[in-house]
């Protein structure tokens, strides 16, 4: 269970969208987490693996490097 709070403006669309369909509010909510979660995920993550590379906690890896692990070089 979550309890969200949202702005005036938003609870009212929602309201008028769900009147309108015949729907649950909750049935749009759960679709916009659907459609935007992975890429709020995407985000964060990034944002974490730069820090992590700026922190000096991660590298990256050239292609070159990647290759020769994997036993893919020519």
């Amino acid at each position: 269970m979550l309890t969200v709070r949202l702005p005036d403006d938003i609870e009212a669309r929602l309201n008028t969208l769900a009147k309108t369909t015949n729907r649950p509010k909750s049935f749009y909510v759960r679709e916009a987490l659907d459609r935007s979660l992975e890429d709020i995920e995407d985000i964060y993550l990034a944002e974490k693996r730069l820090e992590d590379l700026k922190a000096g906690k991660s590298r990256t890896y050239t292609l070159d490097e990647v290759e020769r692990e994997l036993d893919l070089a020519d």
